[in-house]
Parts: C-alpha cells; structure tokens; sequence
C-alpha cells in the first residue's frame, strides 16, 4: 500500500501495538489508544502476547506506525528484526532501547547531547569483590581514580533494571545507609543505621547526593515538542509512599523551566524516544538528569490522555499523511458525548479544604524561630596532658605542627583517642596508695571520666561528641644533623559532650511539628500535607550547627509534613545548616561578660537596685530585673544542697565502679546504640527498671557532673562564688527531676527550688542587664537572623503582588482569547503561557531577593492547567528557624525593646503592655520556646495600601512548666514519659491591633543586617540574563525558543 493511498478517504492509517499485553491493557495505554481511535484516521492493530513472543516475524501483521518497546520478557531482537522487514514509522525507535539497560551508556549518551548529570564516577569489576586500585573507601567518603565523594553520596548498579540504589549518610548526620527500590505496597525505601561500608560485588555508579528539598521530578514527552512534568516526594526522605484515598502515589503536576524544556527536548533526541520518562533533580537552581526510562505513560490525568493522543494523532499524521492537515478539531471527538469518565475520581485528598481562609484575609507567609528541644546536660572536660600517647595524637591530626591545635570529631579520630586513654586509665585505684598525691588521683579520675565519655554510645557519632587538644609547653629536641625540632610536652585536652537532644527532645519537636502542622495554618486542616505536595507550599528549614538542634528540627519536619521512620535521611534531605545565622555568641561576647561582671557584682554584695522591683511602674525597664532580693543569702544554699546531691551520686558510681573493677578494664558495658537510640521518641524501661540512670550516662558520669558543679559553684581556697554556674546547677537538676526521679536523690527537689529562683534572675540578664544593653547584645547575637526574616517577608509581599497583577491581567484577558484555537495556538498553549507563568512568579521572586540561599531554593510552581486545585495561585511561604537559647532571647529583646532605639524615638514598642507584662514574668523561654510571625495578605484593599500587608506576632514560652508540678493531669502523666508538655502561643499584640509589615521593617531595621550585605545570589543556571530584561526582549526570547520551530510548519 503506498503512502498516497493512506490518506485517501477510507482508508486508516495502521498503527501495530508490539508490546507485551500487560502494558497494552495498563488504564493509561488503553485511554490513549481509545483516544487515538476516535480520531477516525487510524485503524489500531495490538500484536498480542502469543504473537510476539511464538510467532514468526514474518507473520507479524503488517502495519504503517509502530508502537514498540522493551518490558520485562519482551524479545527485542524479533521487534528489531520485524522493523528491519516491515520498515514501518516507528515512535520510538528500538536499537537505542539497549542503552536503557545500562546506567553506564546512559549518562555517556546524555553526557554527549550536553545534557546535565550529577557528578559520577564508575567502579568496574570483572568479577565480585575484585580489589581496585583506583577505588579507596574510608569512613566518610569514596574516592574513585582520586575523584572524592563526601558521603552523602548515591551508589547506583550499572544494570537499568537494578533498582537497588544505596544512599549513604556522614557520621556527622548519624551514619547509615538507606536503600530505594520499586515501590513495594507502601514504601520505596528502608534505612539501615548500621550499614556504613559500600558494596563491593558488583560495578557501581558513584555519584554525588543532590538536595533536592526531599522531590523528586518525572518529566514525561511526547515528541521532542511536548513535556509534562510531575513532582512526587522523593523515597529519599522517609521511604513511604504518599497515596491518594484510591491507593494511587499522589503527584503533582509542576512547572518545566525554559531550560528544562530544552534537557525533555534533547533526552528524546538523544535517545530517539518519542514517549520517553526521565527523571529530573533539581538542585540550587540548577537540574540535573539521573535516570532515564524509554516509554512511560502519566497515570491518572485525563488532560494529559487528550494532550498525548493529539500529539502521537499528529506525530503519525506528519509521518505517513503529511498532506493532511493535523490541525486539531475544535471539539475533540471522544467529547462529544459527554466526558468517558468524570473527572471526580482525579480530586486527590479532598480539594475542598483549599480557600476556606477567610474572605478576603489570606495567609502568605509563616516564619518560626524555635529553640531546640530537650537535652541532657551540656559538659566539659578539662584536663592537662604530657603523656606521650596524646601528645603524639594531637601531632598526627594536626600535621605535624607542635603549636597547632587539634580538633578531634570523627570517629576513626575518637577511635584513636579511646584507644590511648584505655591503655593510659590505671587498672586498679590509685587511691588506695599512700604517696599519691590528690592531683595524681584527680588527673586518673579526669582520664576515666574521658575514657567512660568515649565509650558510651557504642559508636562514635560525631554530632555529640568533639575533643581539643592545644599544646602548652615545648622543647627544642636536638637532631642528628645538628639542628632542632620543636616537641609539645604538655597540651590541654577539653572534651566537650552531652547536651544531647533527649527521647523526650525528640517528642516534644515531633510534637510541635505537628501542632503547627493543625493550627498555624488557619482554615485549612489537613490542607498544609496538600498545600505542602501541591507545591504551593514553599518550605525551608535552616539549623545551627548543634546535633540537638539539627535533630529538633528534623523532628519538627517529621511531625509538620507527617513523615516516617529516622531522623538522618529527614536531616540530610530537608534541613540546611546555617552557622553564621544561628550560631554562636562571638560577636557579642564583650557585652556579655560585662553583663556577667555586673550580675556578680549585684549578687555576691548583696546590694539592693536603686529600685525595688515593686516601686517600677514599669518593672522590665529596671536594670537587673528579675532578680530575687535574697540573691547572696540563696548562693550559700545553693552550694550545700550541691554537695549533698553530689555525695549521694558519688555513693551510686563507686558501687558502679567496683562491679567494673571486677572485670577487665577492657570488658565495655554492652554497648548503648546511640544510633538507635536516635530515633527513639520512647524512654529505655529496662534501664529505669535495673535503677541506672535514663539515657546512656552511666554512674561514673553523672557522678562527674556533679562533681564538676561543686567544684567549680564555689571556691573554697578563693571563698569565691561563680555565678556563671548557676544555670549549669538549674540544668543539671531539672534534668534529673525530669529524667532520673526513680533515683529518688533527697534534697533534689530543694536543690531545684533555689536554683531556679536564682536562674529565672540570672539567665535572663546575661543577654543584658538593662533594655539598652538588652538590645545592644540582642541586635549583635540576632542580626543576621533580623535581616533574612525581613528578607523573607519583603520577597513574600513581592510575589504576592506579582501574583495579584498576575491574576488581574489573566481576568482582563480571558474574554478575548476564547476563539476557536488553530493548531498554532494549541502548540503554543503548551508552552508560552507556562512560561509566562513561571516567569512572572520568578521575576517577582528574584527582584528583592538578595540572599543566596533563598535564591538557590528550588521553586516548584503548580501547573493550574493540570491541578484539580481550587486556588492553584495560592503560596505560602514557610521559613523554620532552628536555633538555641541565646537567639531566642535575643530576638525577643530587640522585639521588645526596639522603640528604645535613638532613631525610632516617640514610637511605641512593638510588643503590646499587657504582653511586656507577661514576658516579664516568663522567667524562662525554655525548650521548644518559640517566635511566630504569620503574614496576611487582605486582598480587598489596593495594593500600594500598607494596609494591605499585615504581620501577626505570637511566642510560647515553651515547656517550662516546673518538673515539681503535681497538680496538673496532662504533666503527671507526662512524667510516666519524662517529658513536659509545651506551652501554648501567646499574642504580642493587642487584640484587634494591625502591625503592617510597613511598621515592622521600620522598628526592626536599624538592628537587622542590610539585605545588601548578604552574599550576592548567584543566578540560577538556565535563568540567565531572565531577570535584567525588559519584557519585549522576554517576548521575543519565547518566541525564539526552540519549542515553537515547527509550530507553523504543517497544516496550513
């Protein structure tokens, strides 16, 4: 039959469908085949399994077009062989679909059309567990031909159709490994903790892991001219797959960038794919391709079956009736009798929650500081060193420099240092000897207390635990040749440990995820999980550095998007670290010690304040506020309720101690996993049960700790007081009221009782003694923080107003452009208006956005065409802030006391009386304490109107209630679990008052870093040159854009 006849009225165009029967009946096959149909141009011919697979080629039926492509048991020689016979069309073209098998190919073919990969490395092996040469694995990274991968990093089987991809995490994060693979009923991956060497059996990809925000991409093409892209949660994270109430993986229809439009273009190119599933990371502004799959279909989206069916209708019209024209009619033939299905069952978790905000108030943005929750005890360990063991230590790790010094944090280095001091720690008591001198017993007890540190938690994880080595003294030892080398002989070590996030750390910051997940949301119920995968919710979390903070916010992100399984994969996939924002007291650290010297000098004289708190109208202006009157008469008290603990804990270790002395000094306790331990939100019963102490301290340690408090809260030889201890005493105490009550230690609740009353004074004026130094502190420690929060609400209100044009310009429009659509028009409908979408919201995005992370985000815009979403323009901004008590405070300082500044004289604060009063008799902003500012958006007022913008601010003190409390239900029961119950959140404003962001930026400028002085964004790779021109050469940009070549080529 030639190819004039085709065409000619009557006769059909033959398509063979030469696939394996299983995907022939699939829903998504079968509805675009239906479509297909409809058209009345072809006639649809299915092989059939039998055929395929015992029949002769030369029996196949003969047909114009085929559909052919590779599953599992489909002989893809015969289908090749059969086209070589026939020499039909083919969509996707067959040959190419051996590189599919093999990852190996496919990044060398994406690597030659110039398409993005991540940064790989190959390991081959002839044969299993072959050792090579050029592949060097140590604990936190693989180097292949000396290219390093830091873990976490992806190890990917060379065979395509090995799904068995491993993930693995730094010690820094915990360790571990998590393995992805084909969906199994609910999940697509399982985390290992204990796995932390690669495999060896196989050759493997190596490549580097890509923070992707916990999103994953699928692109699906249909011809080099057509690309739908869905974003789905990546198996990365928790492993469980979101489903729909039909049990359907819940996906969202996204948009394709410019440049991403380019990579489906050329991927179907390159690999002669006209149906073809890739998938897409994007990464800091960037995208990458890191898998691709030959012919797959969308699931589930009735646009996408019409959309597919008019370009295979046209691609098949192109190729064998070219003469016809492959214009779309302007009712598609399958509606004219009504839709084949309603579009009901597509309603992913009920899309009727979405808009129920309010009338005209809408939610844009929610920023959250919050302390982190729960810990044990912070602690440190100071002792000096000149064993030659250490010392030769400290040499090794700091190259061989005598007056450098060393930080040990990894575990092979902390391996090294417990090894030392197992064999340095004296086998027996040296007490015991007459001649021993009290240092000696001191330096073996210090070594024991180092060496116990180093063995608790069975493994080395290197968030908890660090060591300091800084050399002291010197001596010039002479060489052979004459000259002189320099040796340490005696260095300081500092251990520091503890202030780990506890059980009850870890539930409570599930807790308050959770919490904010039901109610910082207002109007939307479950709706943030739906505001969240539908991409209208824009979500970053920052942390400091600090292991129970990075932990508090991995915990938090668990409970607010209702994640599973361990905290490492949700650390790694969602949380960014941000030292220089959350970090550290360094830049205020000269006020603070004067605040600390000024505190002593009130306490330790007993001198009353020039008022007394009562006669002050306004009490929390008064310098030293907060401070009991009795202060120098409690100190006495303090240090001999101290004592009294400590003996009775000294009592519990020697008993400890002489059970271990029994044993070998080498034999460990069963080692406690710390790894494990992790993700536990349960306390150990069978430790409470066997009357040792929660958590991994042991006797010798708790021992140590308060050992440590007595010495250093008073100085007998000096009869000096250090009020800097105090709230050291009142951490320690409420930790063991919290944590270890079943040790029934007397005089704790006591103890507690006064520490607290000197705490609640002390801590609160270490940030400052009076307002102005309050905010001098609170604007040096919260800068930064202050200046990304305005940020963050300056690029809110931007893309809302963009969004508000936007939309005003869309209505104007709507009524001219519903005349019937020529072919030029459907192609373009694909692409120009995603662009025009994409491109206002990132223009806007970009105009005020001076900060490099935020400019890195990755953004994931809904595709409103595709969503059946009420309000798909709709966005919530979300910034988490992870932080510790001083920024905490500091921030609330300069929040309060910001009208005190010289430039905003006359100004009112911004935080109400009623809720100064209150702040003022929160003594403490305790775990999980936090600061909410929630912006609104009232869309019925114009929009240069600064009213039209306003900001919400609300704190919880946290969970500060006293571990004493008796008479509250929740807490006794609570106390079963050692935890304590968070506060609620309480208003800063007044009632009825209406802070607009206008006010806001005003009173809190002067005290925040200029957006100017954050680093300068780099501009996201395929976004260049977007942002600086004006909107005709954007205009012309679209319509040069590759997309369109053949817009008009056919068909007229």
């Amino acid at each position: 039959m030639g190819e004039e006849e085709e065409g000619t009225v009557g006769t059909k165009i033959k398509i063979g469908v030469c696939v394996m029967e299983k995907k022939v009946y699939s829903a998504p096959m079968e509805q675009i085949l239906e479509r297909l149909e409809a058209f009345g141009e072809f006639e649809i011919i299915i092989f059939g399994d039998r055929t395929i697979l015992e029949d002769p080629v030369e029996s196949w039926p003969i047909c114009n077009c085929l559909i052919a492509f590779y599953s599992s048991g489909y002989p893809l020689e015969k289908a090749e062989a059969y086209a070589a016979l026939r020499k039909p069309f083919l969509v996707n073209e067959l040959e190419q679909q051996h590189l599919l098998h093999d990852r190996r190919k496919v990044y060398e073919c994406l690597e030659m059309y110039g398409i993005p990969v991540p940064r790989y490395a190959l390991v081959n092996r002839d044969f299993p567990y072959e050792e090579l040469d050029y592949f060097v694995e140590q604990e936190d990274f693989v180097e292949v031909h000396g290219n390093r991968f830091w873990k976490p990093f992806v190890e990917k089987p060379i065979d395509g159709d090995d799904h068995s991809i491993m993930i693995y995490y730094p010690s820094s994060a915990g360790g571990g490994m998590k393995e992805l693979f084909r969906k199994v009923g609910n999940r697509s991956s399982e985390f290992h903790p204990e796995v932390r060497r690669v495999r060896r059996e196989g050759s493997y990809i190596y490549e580097e892991f890509m923070h992707t925000g916990g999103t994953d991409v699928k692109v699906y093409t249909v011809g080099p001219e057509y690309a739908h892209a869905e974003a789905r949660k990546s198996p990365v994270v928790d492993g469980v797959v979101m489903r729909n109430p039909d049990g359907k993986e819940v996906r969202y229809p996204v948009l394709l960038t410019p440049a991403e439009k380019q990579m489906a273009r050329d991927v179907c190119i390159a690999f002669r794919q006209a149906v073809c599933g890739f998938d897409l990371l994007r990464c800091e502004g960037q995208s990458y391709v890191c898998d691709v799959n030959g012919w797959s279909f969308v699931k589930n989206s009735y646009k996408y079956y019409d959309d597919a069916a008019c370009v295979l209708r046209k691609i098949f019209l192109d190729a064998k009736a070219p003469h016809l024209s492959s214009k779309i009619p302007p009712t598609l033939p399958w509606k004219m009798n009504g839709p084949i299905q309603p579009s009901e069952g597509l309603t992913r978790q009920g899309s009727g929650i979405i808009g129920t905000f309010g009338q005209s108030e809408e939610l844009r943005c929610v920023i959250a500081v919050i302390r982190h929750g729960d810990r044990t005890p912070k602690q440190k360990v100071k002792l000096k060193v000149t064993e030659e063991k250490l010392l030769n230590l400290m040499l090794k790790y700091n190259g061989g420099r005598p007056r450098s010094e060393t930080k040990l944090k990894s575990a092979i280095q902390l391996q090294d240092l417990l090894d030392a001091t197992r064999i340095l720690v004296p086998r027996t008591r040296s007490g015991r000897e007459s001649d021993s001198d009290a240092e000696d017993i001191e330096h073996a007890e210090k070594l024991r207390q180092v060496k116990a540190v180093l063995e608790e938690g069975g493994h080395f994880s290197g968030i908890y635990r660090k060591v300091q080595l800084k050399p002291l003294k010197w001596v010039r030892v002479p060489k052979s040749n004459g000259e002189g080398e320099e040796r340490p002989v005696e260095a300081l070590m500092v251990l520091k440990y503890g202030g780990v996030l506890t059980h009850a750390g870890r539930k409570q910051a599930e807790e308050l995820g959770r919490y904010f997940r039901n109610n910082m949301y207002p109007g939307e119920g479950t709706g943030l999980l739906r505001l969240h995968s539908t991409y209208r919710h824009d979500l970053k979390i920052y942390s400091s550095d600090e292991g129970r903070v990075q932990m508090s916010a991995a915990a938090f992100a668990k409970g607010l998007l209702d994640l599973e399984g361990q905290l490492t994969p949700i650390l790694v996939s969602l949380v960014s670290k941000d030292s220089s924002m959350l970090d550290g007291l360094d830049n205020a650290s000269i006020e603070m010690e004067e605040a600390k010297a000024r505190l002593n000098e009130i306490i330790t004289s007993g001198a009353k304040r020039v008022h007394s708190n009562d006669s002050a109208e306004y009490p929390w202006m008064v310098a030293g506020a907060g401070l009991p009157s009795n202060a120098s008469q409690l100190l006495p008290k303090l240090v001999k309720l101290t004592k009294k603990v400590t003996e009775q804990v000294k009592l519990l270790a020697q008993d400890e101690d002489e059970k271990l002395a029994k044993t070998s000094s080498y034999a460990v306790l069963p080692p406690y996993d710390q790894a494990k331990a992790l993700g536990k939100t349960t306390i150990d019963a069978g430790r409470i049960a066997a009357g040792l102490p929660c958590g991994s301290e042991g006797f010798l340690l708790m021992f140590a700790r308060w050992k440590k408090l007595e010495r250093d809260l008073y100085n007998e030889r000096k009869e000096r007081f250090d009020i800097t201890q105090i709230p050291d005493v009142y951490d320690s105490c409420k930790y063991d009221l919290l944590h270890n009550a079943h040790l029934n230690l007397e005089g704790l609740d006591e103890l507690f009782k006064v520490a607290q009353l000197l705490a609640d004074g002390v801590i609160p004026n270490e940030y400052g003694i009076d307002p102005k130094q309050k905010i001098k502190i609170g604007s040096k420690i919260a800068r930064r923080l202050l200046g990304k929060i305005l940020i963050d609400l300056r690029n809110t209100r931007e893309e809302a107003i963009s969004v508000a044009e936007l939309k005003s310009n869309q209505d104007q429009n709507s009524t001219s452009t519903k005349t019937r659509k020529e072919e030029s028009d459907y192609q373009l409908k694909f692409h120009t208006k995603n662009e025009d979408i994409r491109r206002s919201s990132f223009t806007s995005e970009k105009s005020l956005d001076l900060d490099d992370d935020d400019d890195k985000e990755t953004k994931y815009r809904l595709d409103p065409k595709y969503a059946n979403v009420k309000t798909p323009e709709r966005h919530v901004r979300t910034r988490l802030y992870f932080t510790s008590e001083s920024h905490i405070h500091s921030l609330m300082n300069v929040l309060r006391y910001c009208n005190l500044d010289e430039s905003l004289q006359g100004e009112d604060s911004l935080v109400c009386h009623s809720a100064l009063e209150r702040l003022f008799k929160t003594k403490e902003l305790d775990y999980t304490s936090y600061i909410v500012f929630r912006m609104f958006e009232n869309t019925e007022v114009a929009l240069e109107d600064p009213r039209r913008f306003h900001i919400e601010m609300t704190f919880s003190r946290g969970a500060d209630l006293s571990p004493l409390e008796k008479n509250d239900g929740e807490a006794a029961s609570l106390h079963q679990e050692h935890t304590l119950p968070i506060m609620g959140p309480e208003r800063l404003q007044e009632v009825g008052s209406y802070l607009t962001l206008e006010r806001l930026e005003k009173m809190i400028r002067p005290f925040a870093m200029p957006a100017e002085d954050f680093p300068p964004p780099t501009t996201p790779y395929g976004f260049s040159g977007y942002f600086t021109k004006s909107a005709g050469v954007l205009e012309r940009l679209v319509n040069l854009w590759p997309f369109h070549k053949h817009v008009n080529s056919n068909g007229k």
